[in-house]
């Protein structure tokens, strides 16, 4: 699915986790960035380095996008996640502030 109509920095993020870089990823939030995976809020950047090293880029995530619902600052993406996390659909809310992400929420 074509992700052209994705805000600049979430499409940073997105394949910045497709790439396993791990700096880009980092850089597509904004300083006060944070991850909210299911209830589970890490806020800072070495917050979310840890997060990601031990559940996503550090395990090979991959994501393929199936669907983008924009509205307003927020973005919806669903996508099938692989690697050697969780495996399975998924959706992950963002929004967006000052050309970064604010906030990634994964959810069902």
């Amino acid at each position: 699915m074509s992700t052209t109509s994705l805000p600049a920095a979430v499409q940073r993020a997105l394949d910045a986790a497709n790439d396993a870089d791990t700096e880009a990823f980092l850089d597509a939030f904004t300083l006060d960035g944070a991850v909210d995976d299911w209830g589970r809020v890490f806020g800072g950047r070495d917050a979310i380095r840890g997060w990601s090293d031990k559940e996503f880029i550090g395990v090979n995530v991959h994501l393929d996008v199936t669907g983008v619902n924009r509205s307003g600052d927020r973005v919806r993406v669903s996508a099938v996640v692989g690697g050697d996390g969780f495996n399975g659909p998924s959706d992950f809310t963002f929004v967006v502030a000052d050309d970064g992400v604010s906030l990634m929420r994964i959810t069902g």
